[in-house]
């Protein structure tokens, strides 16, 4: 497969999760959560990122969805720290702010190697669909902290709850896609210290 490829597994007593997954893919995707709103997020960010993503999730559902979200998150964000590779040439910044009828969200990502989650969403309902709304927090520090990335997450507007979760995974996957993206004036890597 073309582009900046990889695959991760990771196999606990919680879950099972295999995940194939592409920088530079075209918006395609298979996933599998057991999670019908996480699914669809998790489509919306592949699609308006344009990366590609197959994802099995076998989790612990009977418990809860805590689980099957975070080490979704996890997983996610060593795949894109593997993708990345070395980091030369990519613009390392990312900043997007999507609208979604009432919702208004932005997200604002340093490819930096630092961990570090800012998160301002304001949910009115306890649940979407069967996803708990506290999740969608869990899911995104998860990223950060196996990325190795800055991810700002802040809402402007919003009543409906599913808006204002989709734009943030779609806000998301606009500043991934800009931040990973090569530009031809960067040679090594986009820091003063010669590594990012």
């Amino acid at each position: 497969m073309e582009g900046r490829f990889t695959t991760v597994s990771r196999k606990t007593k919680e879950t099972d999760i295999q995940m194939d997954f592409n920088l530079d893919g075209k918006g395609n995707s298979i996933i599998e959560t057991g999670i019908g709103f996480f699914n669809h997020m998790l489509d919306s960010f592949t699609r308006h990122g344009f990366f590609d993503m197959k994802l099995n999730v076998k989790g612990d559902l009977y418990v809860d969805s805590h689980h099957t979200v975070e080490d979704t998150g996890i997983v996610l964000g060593q795949a894109i720290k593997k993708a990345l590779g070395d980091k030369k040439g990519i613009r390392r910044y990312g900043f997007f702010m999507l609208p979604m009828d009432d919702a208004l969200v932005t997200c604002a990502i340093d490819l930096s190697g630092r961990p570090y989650l800012s998160y301002d969403l304001k949910f009115n309902s306890d649940k979407i669909g069967y996803m708990d709304t506290e999740l969608i927090k869990e899911f995104f520090y998860a990223v950060s902290y196996s990325a190795g990335m800055n991810i700002h997450i802040n809402m402007i507007n919003g009543e409906n709850n599913h808006h204002i979760a989709e734009a943030a995974f779609k806000a998301f996957a606009k500043a991934l896609d800009e931040a990973s993206g090569f530009d031809k004036r960067i040679q090594d890597v986009l820091s003063t210290k010669g590594t990012i």
